[in-house]
């Protein structure tokens, strides 16, 4: 008997069911949006622990013992993180602004009288590093205030502070029972999938996994190291900006040789405002040679290797369309939405290049394929094989192979 073929899922029936779905799960998400956001900060925090979990339990723990290590690991690392990095960045961003006149004497004192006597230009009236510096004095001044007030009206309402209470609080229990119970979890959601299309999904979903992982668990890793290596290496060299210049550079250096250039630029004008000499200029090119080496050679291979991640463009634009789309809720959701339709958009161009509209098919199924020479009809048969006559006089059917030579 010959074996009935499995419906397809995707059939015209089906995609309208397909399409109102994802529609019914986009509005629910939309109206759902104030309450998901401690929902999805949980589930991320759970899938980054996630691999450790397993490493632990993969050595004769069990699952409740490996869930309680990797979350005190993990609150202790958020904890110090939070500790440490505001008052830091604190204390870097107000030395920038005052920090700026010095900019400003730099800018009309020696930068300027250069680039005019290097490249014969007029500038003076058209660089005022005064107005620059009071705009950028005026705008800061104006985003204090903004956030002064946002939270003193935040501070008048006690519903609004209990809120944001209720969803710390709750962030950390929901992370512990999504990473002790996330794949009983998965599971019951893979049962109640469709069968005919419950492989495909498995697959996606797996392929998504490894796409978001790829620059989650890779490219972030670098991004978190460059950081480090640039703001520590440029503290020791005697930069008094070190610490964010080296922050925003390990921020921006998922897009190639981006952060590697806007650090660079930025801790070169730092150098020259407060040193001016090429010793201390020197030693900034070597902290970003040294970062960009052990890039190449040791935290990209180690860290990413030749994992299939998210293209800078595409991570950029999924953060700014999910913010403007979902506020903070996209920007969390950017990431796994824009693997997911990284993984959906491969499995759509491989059924098109099998499609009949991409390449046309053969009566009996098959791909057409050139038709065989013509020009030359004697090099119809392989070199050497017997013709026809032969084969239907009883000769041989390839050529005979030579005698072996008599022994000496």
């Amino acid at each position: 008997m010959t074996p009935t073929a499995a419906p397809d899922p995707f059939s015209d029936q089906r995609r309208w069911q397909w399409l109102a779905l994802a529609a019914g799960v986009g509005v629910l998400v939309w109206l759902l949006g104030p309450i998901l956001t401690p929902f999805v900060v949980s589930a991320l925090l759970a899938w980054l622990g996630e691999p450790l979990v397993r490493r632990i339990e993969g050595r004769g723990r069990t699952r409740t013992a490996a869930v309680l290590i990797v979350f005190t690991l993990m609150s202790l690392v958020l904890v110090l993180a939070v500790l440490l990095l505001i008052p830091l960045v604190e204390n870097q961003v107000g030395k920038f602004i005052d920090w700026l006149p010095r900019f400003g004497l730099w800018l009309t004192g020696t930068a300027v009288p250069w680039a005019e006597q290097r490249f014969k230009l007029e500038l003076a009236g058209y660089v005022d590093p005064s107005q620059l510096i009071a705009l950028l004095r005026e705008h800061w001044q104006e985003a204090g205030g903004i956030a002064a007030t946002v939270v003193g009206e935040v501070g008048k309402s006690g519903l609004a502070i209990l809120g944001w209470f209720a969803n710390l609080a709750l962030i950390p229990v929901v992370t512990f029972y999504f990473m002790r119970d996330g794949a009983a979890m998965l599971g019951m959601a893979r049962d109640l999938l469709p069968r005919p299309v419950e492989p495909l999904v498995t697959k996606l979903a797996c392929e998504s996994d490894q796409v978001l992982g790829g620059f989650i668990r890779g490219q972030l890793s670098v991004m978190i190291a460059l950081g480090t290596i640039y703001a520590v290496g440029l503290t020791a060299v005697g930069v008094d900006l070190g610490i964010l210049i080296g922050l925003v550079a390990g921020l921006v250096s998922f897009v190639p040789y981006l952060g590697a250039i806007v650090g660079l630029g930025a801790a070169v004008i730092a150098t020259l405002v407060q040193h001016g000499d090429l010793m201390h200029l020197a030693l900034v090119l070597g902290v970003f040679g040294l970062g960009q080496l052990l890039e190449s050679f040791w935290l990209t291979p180690w860290l990413v290797g030749d994992k299939i991640g998210l293209h800078p463009v595409a991570v950029i634009f999924a953060i700014m369309a999910g913010g403007q789309l979902f506020g903070f809720l996209g920007v969390l959701l950017a990431l796994p939405v824009a693997a997911v339709a990284v993984v959906v958009g491969r499995y759509l161009h491989e059924r098109y290049t099998r499609s009949k509209l991409y390449g046309a098919e053969a009566p009996h199924g098959g791909l057409i394929v050139p038709a065989a020479d013509t020009h030359h009809p004697k090099s119809s048969s392989p070199v050497g094989a017997p013709s026809g006559a032969n084969r239907s006089a009883g000769g041989p059917s390839g050529p005979t192979s030579p005698e072996p030579p008599d022994a000496p």
